[in-house]
């Protein structure tokens, strides 16, 4: 399994569109929804998601803010099953 460096992160979150960072061999975003109910709606369906891929998230949730940082424990850095959850949350956003 490839493992990305800061640089190639930078590209690949670029190639995919993606409005994430690169940040301690992770990449991060916050999520903002309109309440507490949307926030945790959106993270059910991340849960079930990221289930079937095997691949959970590290992230925290605060009201209506979702803070998330994806990385492969098991590899020391970020792969392409890091890109591909991200990918996803996107998807699950813009449903």
């Amino acid at each position: 399994m490839q493992l990305y460096n800061v640089s190639e992160c930078q590209v690949k979150l670029k190639e995919l569109h993606l409005d994430w960072k690169f940040d301690d061999n992770g990449i991060e975003k916050e999520f903002q929804f309109q309440n507490f109910v949307k926030a945790f709606e959106f993270m059910t369906k991340v849960a079930v998601v990221a289930e079937d891929k095997k691949h959970h998230p590290e992230w925290t949730n605060v009201y209506n803010n979702v803070q998330v940082r994806l990385t492969t424990h098991d590899s020391g850095g970020v792969t392409d099953k890091d890109f591909d959850l991200a990918l996803a949350m996107e998807q699950i956003l813009r449903k």
